[in-house]
């Protein structure tokens, strides 16, 4: 337990050098009975258990693997400060903890948070002395309530259908960053190609100039400053090297941000998105979305990568198969695999974990919202991200409908925080009326219906879809088939698990089956994407390119020659 577990910075676009990683061994503790707090836990000396951060307690790389309820958690660590850190600003950074957290620095309140997907951090200044403090976490989670986004996180006590095992408390890094008093909170990066600039929107504390320096493989290519007294400052750099960011290309150009003594390393890449008619453009030229379906779930780690290479790995299977991208599904994933879909040209959808959480309840909005925005404001400067996606697959509950207005309301809010991309405002069913792609989720197995239901658009009419009495699709929106396929192939005939559809009698079976239904996709020139499910296999779903540990079951150059091929909609002139 002596090296770190995941010791890489994990906010690449927000570093600075003066950061202290604290994963590693933390003393922990159950709270089967939420009563921590009452106990004064955070005064204790000393847990019983210890545990691997940022590994949940669920996981084998924790070194507990319990993966029943947890109610709720308990976390201390001890961590020596200098004078000198203590002089400055402490902030006390998690990268995410499912699912209500309170945080204590030596026995005081620090903060508290609600969400077990978004990151957030506290100024820990006041409570943190030279020498040993204690950092005291408690953190609960009931996914079973219908008030807390769960994502994929099973509801039962055994993993069954597409639900998984759950994640409870840490699991993602914990950092210590120290700041100077004038520091930059927050930045937002709006590149301009016809302009070739880049306008970036800072929140910073106090009063001080603030200045943007660019490069491009080390060399300068604009720089910009402006003095800040009121928290904010807006600059735009003018970019003399115009290397646009694509898919498989991601080109970035590094960023140094200084603000009197704080000084940031970021990056950014120049690109657009935009909708034209029922055309995806990106950099002004026709885009067909080949995606894939990936769940962010790990058989050591469940919710966390083991390591910064496995994060890798799965982009680089991705694109091995033809695909482009992926659709981050049921999970707001770390802002690390975005750096590596950033800088490898992946194209991905941002998405909430909303399973589980009841929207048909009006105050379950207040356990959304909050945590989504959180999402779009951290990840809003990833090339790689290229539209939104906040709910999946809605559904009625115990007789109550959706509330429309929750998911109407989360789409205008998202739109607010972010007019650079488009948002889709429920993947599936049932969309309302404000949405900027109509999509739809199909797992017929045979082409010739899968064709059929597509081949209304053709004709400006409503395509043929399960859920077509309560939504009403309007002609000319783009539309995208953005889960289809799941076939079921058992790669170690363990005769157990599921997938869509009858399972094929033999790969060279699945082999046509895949071409078939993706090429019915390619070729409706009213379709601007797909995304296959799913890249590889989770726990007893079976349908994955891959099995769970990320083994190959088809030979990766046949599916990549069918996801490449043209596609209709990208022969059509602007």
């Amino acid at each position: 337990m002596n090296q770190i577990p995941r010791p890489e910075h994990p906010m690449p676009q927000m570093e600075r050098k003066n950061w202290m990683n604290l994963n590693g061994e933390w003393e922990f503790d159950f709270d089967f009975g939420m009563s921590g707090i009452d106990r004064n836990f955070q005064a204790m000396e000393h847990l019983s258990k210890s545990i691997l951060v940022p590994f949940c307690p669920e996981s084998k790389l924790s070194g507990i693997g319990y993966t029943d309820f947890i109610p709720a958690v308990l976390y201390k660590k001890h961590v020596m400060l200098s004078a000198e850190q203590c002089m400055q600003k402490i902030l006390l950074h998690f990268g995410a903890v499912d699912y209500a957290c309170t945080v204590f620095i030596n026995g005081s309140i620090a903060g508290t948070h609600k969400g077990g997907y978004s990151s957030f951090s506290f100024d820990i200044s006041e409570y943190a002395v030279p020498g040993d403090n204690d950092i005291s976490v408690f953190a609960s989670d009931d996914l079973r309530s219908g008030s807390q986004p769960r994502g994929k996180q099973c509801q039962k006590f055994n993993s069954f259908g597409c639900e998984y095992t759950r994640t409870t408390g840490i699991w993602q890094t914990v950092w210590l960053e120290f700041v100077p008093l004038q520091y930059i909170k927050h930045v937002k990066y709006y590149p301009n190609i016809s302009e070739s600039t880049l306008t970036i929107v800072a929140q910073l504390t106090g009063t001080g100039t603030f200045t943007a320096s660019a490069s491009f493989d080390k060399r300068a290519c604009g720089s910009a400053a402006q003095h800040a007294e009121h928290g904010q400052a807006i600059v735009t750099l003018p970019i003399s090297e115009l290397h646009l960011w694509e898919p498989g290309n991601g080109v970035l150009y590094d960023l140094v941000l200084t603000y009197e003594q704080d000084t940031v390393e970021s990056y950014f890449g120049m690109r657009e998105v935009t909708m034209d008619g029922m055309r995806f453009i990106l950099n002004g030229a026709s885009l067909f979305q080949r995606l894939v379906l990936d769940q962010g779930f790990y058989p050591d780690g469940i919710y966390t990568a083991p390591t910064e290479e496995a994060l890798i790995q799965d982009i680089l299977l991705s694109m091995d198969m033809g695909f482009q991208g992926a659709r981050l599904h049921e999970k707001i994933f770390e802002p690390r695999f975005l750096y590596h879909c950033d800088r490898l040209g992946y194209l991905v959808w941002g998405e909430h974990a909303n399973w589980g959480l009841d929207i048909s309840k009006e105050e379950n909005l207040l356990s959304f919202l909050p945590e989504w925005l959180e999402a779009v404001n951290r990840d809003f400067n990833h090339p790689s991200i290229i539209g939104w996606c906040p709910f999946n697959e809605t559904w009625d509950n115990m007789g109550r409908k959706q509330i429309d207005e929750i998911l109407s309301l989360t789409y205008l809010m998202t739109k607010q925080i972010d007019t650079t991309r488009p948002c889709i405002d429920t993947s599936g069913n049932f969309h309302t009326m404000t949405t900027d792609i109509f999509d739809f989720h199909n797992y017929t197995q045979s082409a010739k219906e899968l064709s059929a239901c597509y081949e209304p658009l053709l004709a400006n009419e409503l395509p043929i879809d399960e859920h077509d009495k309560r939504q009403k699709y309007t002609p000319g929106l783009p539309v995208m088939i953005s889960e289809y396929g799941g076939i079921f192939w058992d790669h170690d005939q363990s005769s157990s698990g599921w997938g869509y559809g009858a399972a094929p009698k033999s790969r060279e079976e699945f082999l046509q089956r895949y071409e078939d239904l993706t090429t019915v996709l390619l070729n409706n020139p009213k379709i601007c994407g797909f995304c296959y499910t799913q890249l590889y296999d989770v726990e007893q779903e079976k349908n994955g390119l891959y099995t769970y540990d990320r083994r190959e079951k088809f030979p990766k150059e046949l599916i990549s020659a069918v996801n490449s091929r043209m596609a209709a909609i990208e022969k059509q002139p602007r």
